[in-house]
């Protein structure tokens, strides 16, 4: 199946050594909201509840980081106008109150690391390059760190922060971890990509909002398709295939090639297809680069996210392309 490659992003590390004393479990987990936001440049035990708090009520803000940042302002609002709440892109006490009636678990919990943990099996790196990728049996995670990390919702930055002293390279070992229950996801009826917002929402037959996530969408050299597609294909651990004549940036190829599955594949962990041709929403290798940059036309969501979304999914669901204003409340 073609699929537009997304490009990989470099992402701009998060310096953590200076605030990790204050990402404690301990204080993630007794965090409240007394009326002020910290900083959105700075890193907060509450913006790592509020985030896990939305994840858990399937109002995604992308990768879980411990700032306040555009994707957790999206998420807020998105939560607030299905529950009928005053709309805006800070937390308020209203907000804040129905938040916590959704979930009284722990935010952050142990986990101890089994020895499929440590083995993987892994990849040395991953290339930067993509003809480079197309050598390798799998595109694998890198180790253990980064697996934990999308398995988690995590950013490793994060981990890293509340597991200090911790390698990630022996079995038994305990490490903190965010604390996500398990839940299936509601069955969607119809869906809802916002380019100009870059998010999408699911919604139910009675048109519930019941999910929302941030998306990195098309660009005016690649843009995303217009008007109401369907699903006519949803594939985990999906392949990849260039063909030149998308002249990718980078891509001297002028032969078609196919990267093989894996979560470092450039669609992710899972691809949705539409009934458009080579369109599709579909994860990333680079999650915290969602909706903070453009695609080639499809739809990128983070890979557990995309893989939240495509559980609520069956083929024939239209899939609707808006702008801003047009968007359902």
């Amino acid at each position: 199946m073609t699929r537009w490659f997304l490009g990989l992003m470099l992402t701009a590390a998060v310096q953590f050594p200076a605030f990790a004393a204050e990402l404690t479990p301990e204080k993630i987990n007794g965090a409240n909201f007394s009326g002020k936001l910290p900083s959105e440049d700075s890193n907060s035990p509450l913006a790592v509840k509020v985030q896990a708090l939305l994840d858990r009520a399937r109002f995604s803000p992308g990768e879980i980081d411990g700032r306040f940042g555009d994707n957790v302002e999206k998420a807020l609002q998105a939560f607030a106008e299905a529950n009928n709440l005053a709309s805006g892109k800070v937390l308020t006490q209203e907000i804040w109150s129905k938040l916590q009636q959704a979930s009284s678990d722990a935010i952050i919990t142990e986990y101890v690391l089994t020895e499929g943990d440590i083995k993987g099996p892994y990849i040395e790196k991953l290339p930067t390059k993509m003809e480079d990728m197309k050598s390798l049996k799998a595109l694998s995670y890198t180790g253990p760190k980064e697996a934990l990390s999308e398995r988690f919702h995590m950013s490793q930055d994060l981990l890293a922060a509340l597991n200090p002293a911790q390698k990630f390279d022996r079995a038994g070992a305990k490490v903190n971890v965010v604390n996500l229950p398990k839940q299936a996801p509601s069955k969607a009826a119809r869906v809802e990509v916002d380019k100009s917002r870059e998010t999408v929402r699911a919604f139910a037959k009675d048109g519930k909002l019941i999910a929302f996530y941030p998306a990195s969408v098309g660009s005016e050299e690649k843009p995303t398709p217009t008007g109401t597609l369907k699903v006519v294909s949803i594939q985990p651990n999906p392949t990849y295939r260039y063909d030149p004549k998308y002249k990718f940036k980078g891509v001297e190829s002028k032969e078609p090639f196919t990267i093989n599955a894996g979560p470092n594949n450039p669609v992710g962990a899972t691809w949705i297809g539409l009934s458009q041709a080579s369109y599709g929403i579909h994860g990333t290798n680079e999650p915290s680069r969602v909706s903070k940059s453009e695609s080639h036309g499809c739809v990128r969501l983070t890979n557990w996210d995309v893989a939240r979304l495509a559980q609520s999914l069956k083929k024939g669901v239209e899939v609707s392309f808006v702008e801003g204003k047009q968007a359902s409340r």
